[in-house]
């Protein structure tokens, strides 16, 4: 016999050493083996908590997950509205998608048995298919080891004590360093470019300062935003608000990056040389713009570059409406502002300061010299208290205040004010009294947590020393025997629950408090003045609660005219909403005109 036909005869006789040992075979499933806490088997998604970020799906190098969409889930702000669907042939279990999930919704479990025939039965919906897996949890997006930076780089600040002896700008911005460092924190799930409305590409412009190519994300801002340094100083960052990161940790500071791309360019001339924007031909269309404001720049700016020959119409003597007489200029410095127009400027728009729309000039002549007019005048008329007293010689509304403020004009609120409102003008108004000296007390009918002005800004005033009374509603205002105001009379309030919405504040009876003070600011709201629009213009504008009624173009009732910002029925009383609706209003106006040749 030779030495192979021994050795086949042999070796089967090897696995009688198996002899007594346990079987690593069970009898599934009435067996079940035990396995390491740790497995990592089929995934496991909380579909509520997830945002559909897509970041498991960027990172997965086999390509193993899709983003698809399923019935009950609607995108809304924040969330994609889609969910991960994980290939299981293709999967290899690494959790590189577990450990990048900003939510902390996706997990691994140790469910690992499936038996089909149809290969198609593995592509399955974490959480869907597999909804009892949520108790077999093994592999968890944990915040310590996540390949996510949760907490932000802080910005650096002038101290409390110290900012309000001046107007220096509070927040000193970030340096090179720091801005890289940020901006690696990003994910570019663009769920930040859907919520901005002006849909800014957020991801690609933070990239680009993350790769050190500061010049190119200079280029990318200003591709829809003509105001790009303004929103990185007081943009009220709905954008930051739906950041991934900000539901476990803390969002990408958007807005401090935006500011500090933009701050690289450092005058005009140097924005013209970087961003190099192309533009056409001059057509023989005309565009009058009322109102020199954020919605007005920016309509004339994007207008410009299209070849059109735009003139913009402004009462005051400097550009930027109620960014420039209405934010202090410890957030935004006149020279950010001047600067950014004086940029505008340099590709064709032209502006006429200190011209008055009905007195200076007529609605009427721009109106009929013009092939399409955007009216962007904001909101310039306060509303009134409506209390006793309120005529008292110290009664200062809002606008008025800060516009005479950041006018240079001096200011007398004497020692003691009382400011009332809850939003972020109030605010402004509040900080802008102790940078003049004056004890502040701000009076707000609801309570702390139900005030919409920036929780950023509320934090700075009260570091700042001024004093808030939430619940209490002003009454009337006392006045000396000269008619000057001597104090401000308010009752407290008890929050009511009805209905499921916010509490609302009910005077408490017997509750009347007297505070003395120099001076009263009202900070309640703004109105619009249409003391500009002839009488047979106002009888054919479509108006609803005091606003202009404009279609998702920007466009009125009346021919050839549009309007934006803070005058218009939709959006939101902000710079970049006002923005939003002149670029919006650029792209309608183009295509009404040059549809025409």
């Amino acid at each position: 016999m030779s030495i192979i036909d021994l050795k086949g005869i042999l070796t089967p006789m090897t696995a009688l050493k198996q002899i007594g040992k346990q079987p690593h075979t069970i009898n599934f499933p009435d067996e079940q083996k035990d396995i390491s806490p740790r497995y990592r088997g089929f995934h496991y998604n909380d579909l509520e908590q997830c945002i559909g970020c897509a970041n498991c799906a960027t990172i997965c190098m086999n390509e193993a997950i899709d983003m698809v969409a399923l019935a009950g889930i609607e995108g809304q702000a924040g969330d994609s509205g889609l969910r991960p669907q994980i290939d299981y042939g293709r999967c290899c279990y690494c959790a590189l998608c577990v450990d990048v999930c900003p939510s902390g919704s996706l997990n691994m479990t140790q469910d690992f048995i499936k038996v089909s025939p149809d290969p198609f039965d593995f592509l399955m919906v974490p959480g869907k298919d597999n909804p009892d897996a949520k108790d077999k949890l093994s592999f968890t997006a944990d915040m310590d080891t996540s390949l996510n930076v949760f907490d932000r780089v802080p910005m650096r600040e002038l101290d409390p004590e110290e900012r309000v002896k001046s107007f220096a700008e509070v927040f000193l911005g970030y340096n090179e360093e720091e801005a890289r460092i940020e901006a690696s924190r990003c994910i570019s799930c663009g769920l930040c470019t859907e919520n901005c409305p002006v849909h800014m590409h957020i991801p690609e412009y933070i990239n680009a300062i993350a790769k050190a190519d500061d010049e190119a994300a200079i280029k990318i801002i200003y591709d829809n935003n003509d105001l790009p340094e303004m929103c990185g100083k007081v943009c009220t960052r709905r954008c930051e608000d739906v950041c991934a990161l900000q539901v476990r940790g803390e969002a990408v500071a958007i807005r401090w990056l935006k500011r500090y791309a933009t701050e690289r360019a450092e005058n005009a001339d140097m924005i013209a040389e970087i961003v190099n924007p192309e533009i056409r031909e001059p057509n023989q269309y005309k565009v009058g713009i009322i109102g020199a404001g954020p919605g007005g720049l920016t309509a004339a700016y994007y207008l410009a570059l299209r070849g059109y020959n735009v003139t913009v119409y402004e009462a005051h003597k400097d550009p930027g409406g109620m960014i420039m007489y209405g934010i202090p200029k410890y957030r935004l410095p006149y020279e950010s502002i001047q600067k950014q127009v004086d940029y505008m400027k340099k590709v064709g728009v032209k502006i006429h300061f200190n011209t008055v729309v009905g007195k200076d000039i007529t609605f009427d002549e721009i109106y009929n010299n013009s092939d399409a007019v955007f009216v962007a005048v904001g909101l310039q008329d306060a509303w009134n208290l409506g209390i006793e007293g309120e005529d008292a010689d110290g009664v200062w509304s809002a606008i008025d205040f800060l516009g005479k403020v950041n006018s240079g004009e001096q200011v007398d609120i004497g020692k003691r004010v009382v400011v009332v409102g809850g939003g972020d003008v109030s605010i402004d108004c509040s900080r802008v009294s102790r940078r003049l000296g004056a004890e502040v007390y701000q009076s707000y009918r609801r309570r702390i947590q139900d005030m919409p002005a920036d929780l950023e800004e509320i934090e700075g005033a009260e570091a700042e020393g001024v004093h808030i009374l939430p619940q209490t509603i002003p009454t009337r205002v006392i006045k000396d025997e000269n008619g000057k105001v001597k104090g401000l009379e308010y009752v407290k309030a008890e929050m009511i629950s009805e209905g499921g919405g916010r509490p609302r504040p009910k005077p408490i009876e017997g509750s009347e408090t007297l505070i003395e003070c120099d001076a009263v600011i009202a900070a309640i709201g703004q109105k619009a003045d249409y003391s500009l629009l002839p009488e047979h213009i106002l009888a054919k504008l479509e108006m609803q609660k005091n606003k202009i009624v404009v279609d998702e173009n920007r466009k009125t009732s009346i021919p050839k005219l549009f309007a934006g910002g803070d005058a218009v029925v939709i959006g939101r009383n902000d710079a970049i909403s006002a923005i939003a609706d002149g670029f919006v209003a650029t792209k309608a106006i183009d295509k009404m005109l040059m549809g025409k040749k």
